[in-house]
């Protein structure tokens, strides 16, 4: 089989969403169930990818499906815009248990660490009971933040926690808006 990572376009989405659909009828594959993946969900969250964070798909050559995707953006308030977020990555049941997340995680790293200076962190959430996950995060440099008990209902009367993870750039370079790099400079002279 013949995969290309690339990054993502908005002519993506209806192959996007068919990944996304095929891969929330397994429970625990994405936070999500198949109701709540909608063009709209989809198109919003390729759209806040592309513009403003990172999205990327592999592709299966073979068959011109997307067997994979990453993305995460910025959020809205200006305090966070050293942050991206909201981060989510689905690999087609088929497919799973070949690297792919892996290799979705470490291209997404890599294009932060060497072309998006200006971010500082990563974050993501996963599920206490995704042992499997918390650990593949670790070793690719998250570090677990705390806990969000009682955050997921899991269709059962119990709940369980979400953990906040979050992965830092070394290459981070603070970026100073013209009005903020102004306000430096008549502090500093004056």
């Amino acid at each position: 089989m013949h995969f290309k990572t690339r990054f993502a376009r908005l002519d993506d989405k209806k192959r996007i969403l068919n990944l996304y659909k095929k891969v929330s009828k397994n429970i625990g594959g994405i936070a999500r169930t198949e109701n709540e993946i909608t063009e709209n969900y989809i198109e919003t969250n390729l759209k806040k990818a592309i513009s403003n964070g990172v999205c990327l798909v592999i592709e299966n050559l073979n068959t011109n499906q997307l067997i994979g995707e990453i993305h995460c953006y910025k959020l809205e308030p200006n305090v966070f815009n050293h942050i991206l977020s909201e981060l989510t990555v689905v690999v087609d049941c088929e497919y799973q248990g070949q690297g792919l997340g892996k290799l979705l995680f470490t291209s997404l790293l890599e294009n932060v660490e060497n072309k998006r200076i200006e971010i500082l962190r990563i974050e993501l959430i996963a599920r206490e009971s995704n042992k499997k996950a918390i650990k593949f995060y670790e070793k690719l440099g998250f570090k677990i933040e705390g806990r969000f008990e009682k955050r997921i209902d899991n269709g059962t009367k119990n709940f369980e926690a979400d953990i906040p993870m979050a992965w830092f750039n070394k290459n981070y370079t603070q970026q100073l808006d013209s009005n903020a790099a102004n306000k430096v400079l008549r502090r500093s002279s004056g």
